[in-house]
Parts: structure tokens; sequence; C-alpha cells
């Protein structure tokens, strides 16, 4: 008997300059390949370029082209070579898909920060995403927070949904003084510093992190705010607030850095602040937690859900941010928060991601179209 072919979206993967999504996409990926079972894997890649991690039991259709890639180069694929079943990784499936399909929804923060968003990015997430939690089979929430979501604003019945949550990459630990010295000289880091770590877009309320950090830093005078991630949309007014700011000199954006200085950079972190507006899980959170480093994190989205130990804040209000940071930067609490946020960070591998992922996917293998859509409440079953 054939075994059945799986085919994959890899078009999210990528090797540098990476978001959460293209982490998830390209962990999740890379363990399902290490996972036993009777299939075979189809990688689904939208460049000539190779990919970043082994694919002995994968082969790759390398179909590159230009603009639509997912709508029309992968749906013609799919129909000229059909497989038993497609995973979307990231977000949406093709708007005609020939095959069954399991599709991963990261999160709605669209829903509750529009303003957050360009309009045609809201509207094609919008319509993207309505259509594919309708397509798909099953359909994966990385967190129950995003599992609720999908129930209130599209009606999605809870027996189709199943949470799994990201991992957290190995190279996450603590990393000694030594150790952290030569990546703070390559980036000038010399004061003790407040570290951010995420795209730099609305929704990430730098602006806030902005005005937190110089209530501390006129009773602070050695005190630095780091800020790591690409520069994303609407990204303006974060700009123009760290260029107004007083303690501008005190303020540094490093851009993308590479992934192998992370560990370093969170661990010789003061406190890792995340007050973001809206998050559909929070990865940095776990990361910051791996390397011990406190973390202060706001109450919102997932984080409620994901952060554990931290300490929370109202990220609407630039003094209690501040206030969490205090908190956090006593020598005891900071104790105390670093064990704790390793302890709980630890519950995340992205080994069990990818067996809960594997699951979901041998469960959609049998399973018929699924088009009911549901009111039901959400199965608080983690």
């Amino acid at each position: 008997m054939t075994e059945p072919i799986i085919g994959i979206d890899a078009s999210r993967v990528r090797a540098e300059g990476i978001t959460g999504t293209e982490r998830y996409a390209r962990r999740v990926i890379e363990h399902l390949l290490q996972r036993p079972g009777p299939y075979r894997f189809r990688l689904y890649w939208n460049t000539r370029s190779e990919l970043p991690f082994p694919i002995d039991r994968a082969e790759i259709s390398v179909i590159p082209f230009p603009r639509l890639w997912t709508h029309v180069r992968l749906a013609f694929e799919l129909a000229r070579h059909p497989v038993a079943l497609l995973f979307v990784p990231a977000h949406v499936l093709p708007l005609w898909c020939p095959v069954p399909a399991v599709v991963t929804v990261h999160d709605l923060g669209y829903r509750y920060e529009p303003q957050a968003h360009p309009l045609r990015q809201r509207l094609y997430l919008e319509l993207g995403t309505w259509w594919s939690v309708r397509r798909a089979r099953r359909v994966i929430a990385i967190s129950q927070a995003t599992a609720n979501d999908l129930i209130r604003f599209y009606r999605v019945a809870p027996e189709r949904i199943a949470v799994i949550p990201h991992g957290v990459d190995a190279q996450f630990f603590p990393r000694s003084p030594q150790e952290c010295a030569p990546v703070r000289h390559r980036y000038g880091l010399q004061r003790p510093y407040l570290l951010h770590v995420g795209t730099l877009q609305p929704r990430k309320n730098l602006v806030r992190l902005v005005q937190a950090f110089e209530l501390l830093a006129r009773h602070d005078s050695a005190l630095e705010l780091v800020l790591v991630g690409k520069r994303g949309w609407l990204a303006e007014p974060i700009e123009r607030a760290i260029a107004e700011s007083p303690f501008r000199e005190r303020i540094r954006w490093l851009g993308h850095v590479d992934d192998r200085d992370l560990p370093a950079l969170y661990s010789a972190a003061e406190v890792f602040v995340f007050p973001s507006l809206y998050e559909g899980f929070g990865l940095p959170v776990l990361e910051a937690m791996a390397c011990g480093t406190p973390v202060v994190a706001s109450q919102r989205g997932a984080l409620n859900e994901i952060a554990g130990p931290a300490l929370v804040c109202n990220p609407l209000d630039p003094a209690n941010i501040a206030e969490a940071i205090s908190a956090a930067r006593q020598p005891d609490l900071r104790i105390s928060l670093s064990v704790a946020g390793r302890t709980h960070a630890a519950q995340f591998s992205w080994e069990r991601t990818a067996e809960e992922t594997l699951a979901v996917l041998t469960a959609a293998l049998g399973a018929p179209h699924a088009s009911t859509i549901s009111t039901h409440s959400c199965r608080e079953d983690r």
C-alpha cells in the first residue's frame, strides 16, 4: 500500500531575519520530519535556495512564482499533483484548495487592534482567515486565546480546533557574564539595560514602553533601553517617540540581530519587557525566561496564558509598566522570577509541538470534510 503524502507549505521558512511565525514554520516542519510514521512529506518551496535544515524524509517541490504564490502557483501544483493532505503553518489556504487541509492560525490581532494594521493587510487577514478556517478539516491554534477568538469571531466548532503551543529552541539557556561579554561588546552595551525583542509595529506598544523607560531613566542615570527587531509597518510613531525622547541617547535600536546572539542578549538584560497590546502567543517571553531573565509582560491576549510567573502590567499605563519593571529589578524578586521562569519555559518544546501536530494531521487524513459551524463554547482542555 502506498504511503499517503502530506504536503507542507514551506514558503514561510527562513534561515535569517525570522519573526515568530517564520520560527514556528521552520521548527514545526523540521521536527515533523523527524517523527516516525507511515507518511511521506512533500515540501512546497517558493525559492531556489536551499532549505535551512535536513530534508532526508521529504521530497521538495520547488515552484517559484512572482506574485500570488499561495493562491495561484501552489493551488495549480496541488491540482496537478494532488497529495492526501495539505498543512499550511501560517494562516492562509489557497482560495482554490483541491485537497483536504489543516491550517495553523497564530492570532487575530487585527480584530483587536485594527488601527495597528494597514487597511490592505487587515482585509487580507480577515478574508484569508475566514476562508481558511471554513475550508480546513482541522485548525491548529497556538494558544487557547486564539482558539477562543476563532470561536467568537468565526464560529469555528471547538471540536475542529487543536490548541498546540510553540516550543522554545534548545539554544535558549542562561549564559554566564563571560559568555555575554563579547556579545555586549559587539553591540556596545556596557550599561545595565532593559530588553524588548519583536518587530517595531504598533501592537508591540513601544511608544508606551519608551514613556515607561523615561520615568525610570530620570532616577537611574545608567539604565538603557534596548530594542531588538526589524522595522515593521506603521513604525513612524515609534521612531518619532525615540527621536524626541530626552533620553534618546540611552535608547538603542539594534534592528534584527543574529539568532546566535539572542541568548546572550536575553541573559545579560536586567529585565525583559513585553507590553504588547495583543499577542497570539508571545514566544520571546518564553525565550527570555529560558535564559533566566525576569519578565514583565502585558495582561492582554495570550500573554496571561503563556507568561506564567512573569510580572504583569497594564499596557495602557506607562507608569504601571515602569512600576512592574522596578519591582522586577529588586534582587530577591529577580532571583525568584528567574527560577520560576526557567521552570515554566521548560514545559514548552518543539518535539511536543511536532508530536501533537502530527496527531492532528493523522486525524485529518481520516476525517470527512468538516464544514459545520458551531457556536459552542471553547473547551478548556489544556
